[in-house]
């Protein structure tokens, strides 16, 4: 496996959800940005509400996996799918906006997406960390914009090496 800092350093992953921009706030906050060059691949679950943010990650990340959310108009939806799918670094992931109520959400999640291994979803802005039996993983990065019932602000960074998921961390942001 060769990612951006060697052949062993494995992939890096930037995830994130629910930027609301500029509704939540004017901009991604500076350490999340920091973030981008670091990342092989950048992954937001929906809910953009600007273009403006689609296209600031578009040209600054290596590689973008994305989807639309439920607050994001047409033009939003013309440029990104409601579901992605992607193979990084061996284990197959999919993206998707809204998973439905908390409770039951691994078995449900697991039956509507068998074969995956990685499931990146959003909508809640609460993080999520959780693997269903079938072995599939759950993740919400929370958002780094809107924190609503949450005591932070957050997003995720991981690391796929040798076929694993790895160096999971929920990132807290300091305080606007």
């Amino acid at each position: 496996m060769t990612g951006a800092a060697g052949p062993t350093a494995g992939l890096r992953l930037l995830l994130m959800s629910d930027t609301h921009l500029p509704r939540r706030a004017k901009r991604l906050p500076a350490p999340l940005l920091d973030e981008l060059p670091h990342a092989d691949v950048v992954v937001h679950a929906g809910d953009w509400v600007d273009t403006a943010t689609l296209d600031l990650l578009e040209s600054r990340s290596r590689r973008l996996v994305a989807v639309y959310g439920n607050n994001d108009g047409p033009e939003l939806r013309a440029r990104l799918p409601e579901i992605a799918y992607a193979d990084l670094g061996g284990l197959r992931f999919a993206v998707i906006h809204e998973t439905g109520p908390a409770r039951g959400r691994e078995a449900r999640c697991a039956a509507r997406f068998p074969g995956l291994d990685v499931l990146v979803f959003g909508h809640s802005h609460i993080p999520w960390d959780t693997t269903a039996p079938t072995g599939l993983r759950l993740l919400n990065p929370g958002s780094p914009t809107d924190r609503r019932r949450q005591p932070h602000c957050t997003y995720m960074t991981a690391t796929v090496t040798g076929s694993a998921l790895s160096d999971v961390v929920l990132h807290r942001l300091p305080p606007r």
